[in-house]
């Protein structure tokens, strides 16, 4: 079983050798890396080339944002599987991949989800946030629940099945997909309970009041697109879930 890491960039030079460098210590021995570049202005593209041996595909365009670049990735995805890890981000070590093909390989199942923790942007042993995931029905996500996005593995044809990303739900990209799989198309998925992601604090959709009032916009737009009963309850419990992730 072929699996696919898409890790997108612009402009994280300070971060990326260690995304890099995570996915290619991974023992799982069958695994294709993508890495796309937004035509970066710092040292990203010379960073990435420094690993052109070991990256399976190097591209550096301008593209219409970090979701029209993953989209672009996972048409030239190969993978039965694909990951997808932030260019700020890294696996914890070298037995994530590994242990989430043992999970697809075991049940019949269409995507696997883990825990991550979030840490301090640049003290990587900072713990800020503990995302622990649990296993979860399609009434839970009416109910504000949520797998982390950067610890989910999804099979390929369920992209040619369902769609990508869809670039009118900005940053919210990412939720609006998982709200159209899990909870809309009900795929079949299973929750790993193993730490498989470190995710640096301080994402897109955090950066500032404006940022996270468009966030919360996407995501209501995205709930009522769905048809979730009561999407402002569930945007409420969404945020009460992650009180308990700072305990």
């Amino acid at each position: 079983m072929r699996v696919t890491i898409i890790t997108v960039v612009y402009n994280a030079e300070q971060f990326l050798r260690d995304c890099i460098e995570s996915v290619l210590v991974q023992d799982y021995p069958d695994l294709e890396y993508i890495l796309i570049d937004g035509s970066s202005t710092d040292d990203s593209l010379k960073i990435a080339k420094e690993y052109d041996s070991s990256i399976s595909i190097l591209i550096s365009e301008p593209d219409s944002g970090m979701y029209d670049a993953l989209n672009k990735g996972i048409t030239l995805a190969t993978g039965e599987v694909i990951g997808i890890l932030n260019a700020d981000d890294m696996f914890v070590d070298s037995v994530v991949i590994s242990s989430v093909v043992r999970e697809f390989k075991a049940k019949e199942i269409e995507a696997v989800y883990g825990d991550l923790n979030y840490i301090d942007r640049s003290d990587v042993k900072k713990v800020r946030r503990k995302w622990r995931s649990s296993s979860a029905k399609p009434i839970d996500v009416a109910l504000g629940w949520m797998p982390a996005h950067p610890a989910l593995f999804i099979r390929k044809h369920l992209f040619k099945k369902f769609g990508g990303y869809e670039l009118s739900y900005g940053s919210a990209a990412d939720y609006e997909l998982m709200v159209r799989y899990f909870y809309t198309y009900r795929i079949n998925t299973v929750h790993l309970p193993m730490l498989m992601v470190n995710m640096r604090s301080g994402g897109m959709s955090n950066k500032s009041a404006k940022q996270r009032y468009n966030a919360f916009c996407w995501d209501y737009k995205a709930l009522k697109h769905h048809k979730v009963p009561f999407p402002m309850f569930a945007l409420l419990l969404k945020k009460l879930r992650k009180i308990k992730q700072f305990f």
